[in-house]
């Protein structure tokens, strides 16, 4: 008798919703290349797999609201702050006066971090910044389905993006950046004009009830988070992709044929 193989242990990874309301109410998405073997062209949030580094316990001199989390958000937060550098050129952080930090990011810099022949804490420490941990609202906790061969665990974050940075792609994983309008993007996925995974949609969809950036971080912060978990059920011969009905998504059942099950990574 043959043994039911378990399934890939998750990986933690974090993804991060910049919004803005002028000149109306967006969310920041980028494009990823399209030579990348994981949803090439799509488009998602910027976001991707926490790294050694983010787990540097030197952070705590460089980042506000430290001592609000444990070691696992921390690591998280950093990891969502740190993608929107690498592949969006924004920095979530305030100066050590507390002041913003609206200068515009290095490219140069931002590729030896993504390549990691730079550390994100020396980049920090010689800017003189320090992230804003607590600016982040927990949005949604997405778990990869127990079938698929590669499985993340990952938290997504809603934050008003810094008013004085200027979005701009890494040209390595993400190919454009682009702000855009949570209506917009559903429109876009509809019509066959972009392609736009499960798991983001699905997110645009929460984020479209908001009118606001405001009113999407507190409706995030109101929520009860649920772990979202897809699980696969067969409905009249047919396998559907189906949510917990209490995640905040409403009653979810997706033909598996329309959906597109991998994760942001």
């Amino acid at each position: 008798m043959s043994e039911t193989p378990q399934p890939a242990e998750t990986k933690p990874a974090a993804t991060i919703l910049l919004l803005r309301d002028e000149p109306q109410f967006e969310v920041l998405m980028v494009k990823r290349h399209h030579q990348i073997d994981f949803a090439s062209g799509a488009l998602v949030f910027p976001g991707g797999k926490t790294h050694g580094g983010d787990l540097d316990a030197g952070w705590a001199e460089h980042c506000t609201g430290w001592e609000r989390f444990d070691d696992e958000q921390r690591s998280l937060r950093i990891a969502a702050i740190r993608e929107a550098y690498e592949e969006a050129g924004i920095l979530l952080a305030e100066r050590l006066d507390g002041s913003d930090f609206a200068e515009a990011s290095d490219p140069q810099m931002r590729s030896a971090v993504d390549r990691g022949e730079a550390a994100f804490i020396d980049v920090v420490r010689e800017l003189g910044v320090r992230l804003r941990l607590d600016a982040l609202s927990v949005f949604a906790r997405w778990i990869t389905p127990t079938m698929m061969p590669k499985r993340f665990d990952t938290w997504f974050y809603a934050v008003r993006a810094p008013a004085d940075q200027v979005a701009a792609a890494d040209g390595r994983e993400a190919v454009d950046a682009e702000w855009i309008a949570p209506q917009e993007v559903l429109r876009l996925a509809d019509a066959g004009e972009r392609t736009v995974i499960f798991p983001t949609r699905m997110n645009v969809q929460l984020l479209a009830e908001a009118n606001s950036a405001q009113d999407c971080v507190a409706r995030a912060e109101a929520r009860a988070l649920v772990p979202v978990l897809p699980q696969v059920e067969v409905r009249d011969g047919a396998r559907f992709l189906v949510l917990p009905p209490d995640a905040g998504y409403g009653p979810v059942a997706e033909a598996m044929e329309r959906t597109q099950l991998a994760m942001k990574v």
